[in-house]
């Protein structure tokens, strides 16, 4: 097998990297400007202003399941053709409604558009690379991934100020096509033909039961369906955060870039880390930091009253740097054991997630109005379910290896 030059190499991560990123750019230049849009489309409650996040998302985890398996019978590159088309119609939709459904729908389409690249660039990477190796090259496709959310709310900003809303749909649909270009260049096919499956209902039930009967593949799955409902919380209230309760409002980009950088900068060190220490290890280390440091949040600002700014900032950049060796070993441990079918075990297992995320996501931000304290009562209520998922599993695994 041809071993790929260093600059190759450089280039599928980077690739990769572009191809997933369309999707926190198109979530998080819109964060700056969600009053605005709200305000436009005829939103009443402030908190509401979070569907415009939640319905994205959700198309996110809607979308593979169709891309999915169809990636993995006609191949992955005509699958994130199809989903560009969506995202960029629906971002037009986006543009010229003035109807809070029908936005919502456009969000959902949105999502839904974007998720094919998004899913098939982990098939990509699948298709390549397996176990700790993978989960190397994920972290550095990531950490390259992470640069949009550090950057995209300025960006939406900058634009909001100087244009108008509809101006960072115009930005997101202009990215994605030049995207969209390169990878039809440069990227060649990566689905064997010998590996290909046939479209039917026969083989979309065999690969639910397949992905659902590997112990492996659906405890971590759902550990990261806490995991991303986590993030998600934080996503979708971190407007109402700074800018509601704190006041914050031109420095709210910075502050969420900040936070941005405390997960990039785990997601780098992960990617160093991982082929030493192996990815259990650092999730099982990553996964108690997570719930101590939420618990000790909820301890000490149990009263409700918001701490000031730069306390709050520091305890979610440690947070979110836990979550950063938390994403791509996840799915790269869940992924190990339905690697012949990583196209529809991608779709499935990001579906389970997903549907587990939203709903986390809109229950615990209705709450987060006047205080921060709800959404790290949140977090330590889904790591806490995750740890408890972890110690169930290892405890499994020993009662097998004890009576094998």
């Amino acid at each position: 097998m041809h071993k790929p030059s260093r600059k190759s190499q450089f280039e599928f991560i980077a690739l990769m990297a572009f191809l997933m990123s369309i999707a926190p750019l198109a979530l998080d230049a819109l964060l700056p400007a969600l009053d605005v849009i709200g305000a436009a489309i005829g939103i009443i409650d402030t908190v509401d202003n979070q569907l415009l996040v939640v319905l994205f998302f959700l198309g996110l985890g809607i979308g593979p399941l169709f891309f999915g398996p169809v990636s993995d019978t006609v191949g992955r590159k005509p699958v994130v053709y199809i989903g560009f088309l969506v995202f960029i119609s629906a971002s037009f939709i986006c543009i010229y409604t003035e109807n809070l459904e029908i936005m919502l729908f456009g969000r959902l389409l949105q999502g839904i558009g974007l998720s094919a690249p998004r899913t098939i660039a982990v098939a990509i990477v699948r298709d390549r690379y397996s176990g700790d190796y993978m989960a190397r090259i994920m972290s550095f496709i990531v950490v390259v991934f992470i640069l949009v959310p550090v950057v995209a709310p300025t960006i939406g900003k900058l634009v909001l100020d100087i244009y108008s809303w509809q101006a960072i749909f115009y930005v997101q649909v202009l990215f994605s096509i030049l995207v969209g270009f390169w990878f039809w260049r440069r990227q060649p096919e990566t689905l064997k033909p010998e590996y290909k499956v046939p479209l039917n209902l026969k083989a979309f039930a065999n690969g639910f039961k397949e992905v659902f009967s590997q112990k492996q593949t659906m405890g971590y799955t759902l550990i990261s369906g806490f995991v991303v409902g986590s993030f998600l919380v934080y996503l979708s209230t971190s407007q109402q955060i700074y800018e509601v309760q704190y006041g914050l409002k031109e420095e709210f980009p910075y502050i969420f870039a900040v936070t941005a950088i405390a997960i990039g900068a785990a997601i780098f060190l992960n990617g160093s880390l991982v082929v030493r220490f192996g990815m259990r290890k650092l999730v099982n280390v990553a996964l108690i930091s997570f719930f101590v440091i939420s618990l000790c949040y909820v301890l000490l600002f149990s009263s409700g009253v918001n701490p000031h700014v730069i306390t709050l900032v520091i305890f979610f950049c440690i947070q979110f740097a836990a979550i950063g060796f938390l994403f791509g070993n996840l799915r790269a441990i869940a992924m190990e054991p339905v690697g012949h079918i990583a196209g529809m075990a991608s779709a499935i297992t990001g579906l389970i997630s997903t549907l587990m995320a939203v709903p986390i996501g809109i229950i615990i931000g209705k709450y987060v109005i006047t205080s921060s304290l709800p959404l790290f009562i949140g977090f330590s209520v889904c790591s806490g379910l995750s740890v408890l998922i972890l110690l169930w599993m290892r405890k499994t695994n020993t009662k097998e290896l004890a009576s094998s």
